[in-house]
């Protein structure tokens, strides 16, 4: 696994550096079986240490690359685009989400952008019912409980929480990811309403029930999952106003972009109990999260582990090298933004 002796960290180059062949910059740490095929065909440049990649440090490797594979902390707006050495031709992004790229701007430059959608579907889901099942049974207070060994007493009104199972789930965004959440949220019994930009063919609904308004679905939503990506019409569009139209103790769980999410107003709907409960696998300010949100016990947090497993992992970076390998050889990459 990562961080084991046989992986460099260290500037790692191909051992044999070729020049017919292309230089890659890998921005963080990938997993073994990711690294070891990169170096395996590519001259690799990989960063000994996970710190921050600022716009110098970004401009200052695109002109020792022609691709880069970066992570959703590496951010490409228009600023740090127009700086860009012509030698970098394509970024192959290791996430689905692509708002930390200036699209317009990449495309202005010539730039390929590729990301890796479908394969972090099932992992993320995943997190969704981890998120929503400890943040409505408590999990939080309970396992601190346990584990700093004041559990010494007990009745049955002791940590008292909600019941998922037949209650109405409302899903913003109903695509790879929301996909998935419906049929795990069907397991549960859960009755799935959900939010589109459009409408799903009938029989991908499999049941669930269709809004054509945020508004609409947040009326019904006794738990409500962010699942939209984050782009600039999505921004805060969980806010005060939006959030006051959910039934008064409505469980909210996002495991999508923090930006999505008001954290101001969540934090306000938490303290006047209008939220009973929530559960945030991500955050506006990444690394870090919200330090106002500790206090409060029915805020549910995980730093962003959404797609952390070997698994997804291994399949994101496979499907980034695909899409380098693509372009490489002269063919259309699967995954092509622009």
């Amino acid at each position: 696994m990562n961080g084991s002796a046989s992986v460099q960290r260290d500037w790692i180059r191909h051992p044999t550096m070729s020049s017919q062949r292309p230089t890659i910059w890998i921005a963080r740490t990938l997993t073994d079986a990711t690294l070891a095929r990169a170096q395996r065909d590519y001259n690799v440049l990989i960063d000994e240490v996970d710190s921050a990649n600022d716009a110098d440090r970004i401009v200052d490797m695109s002109a020792r690359v022609d691709g880069i594979l970066p992570c959703h902390s590496e951010v490409f707006d228009a600023a740090t685009v127009a700086r860009l050495d012509s030698r970098t031709k394509i970024i192959a992004n290791h996430s689905v989400g692509v708002d930390h790229c200036d699209l317009d701007a990449l495309k202005a430059r010539g730039i390929v952008v590729t990301n890796t959608p479908e394969v972090l579907d099932d992992a993320t889901a995943e997190i969704v019912m981890l998120l929503m099942l400890g943040a409505a049974r408590r999990a939080p207070e309970g396992e601190r409980t346990v584990r700093s060994g004041v559990w010494n007493d007990w009745n049955p009104a002791f940590l008292l929480g909600q019941q998922v199972s037949g209650h109405r789930l409302g899903i913003v965004g109903m695509g790879g990811i929301g996909k998935v959440v419906a049929r795990r949220a069907r397991g549960f019994d859960m009755h799935v309403h959900y939010h589109n930009r459009s409408r799903l063919p009938v029989d991908q609904e499999q049941g669930a029930i269709y809004h054509d308004t945020l508004e609409s679905l947040l009326a019904v939503s006794q738990f409500l999952s962010i699942n939209c990506p984050s782009t600039p019409a999505t921004r805060h569009i969980i806010n005060r106003e939006t959030l006051a139209l959910l039934p008064r103790g409505a469980i909210l769980v996002n495991a999508a972009r923090g930006a999505v999410v008001d954290e101001d107003a969540l934090l306000d709907a938490i303290k006047s109990g209008h939220l009973a409960a929530a559960g945030l696998d991500c955050f506006e300010q990444e690394p870090g999260g919200n330090p106002l949100f500790a206090a409060h016990e029915n805020i549910f947090m995980l730093p962003h582990l959404g797609s952390a497993t070997v698994q997804t992992r291994d399949a994101m970076g496979a499907r980034a090298l695909d899409n380098l390998d693509a372009y490489f050889a002269g063919r259309e990459p699967g995954d092509r933004l622009v």
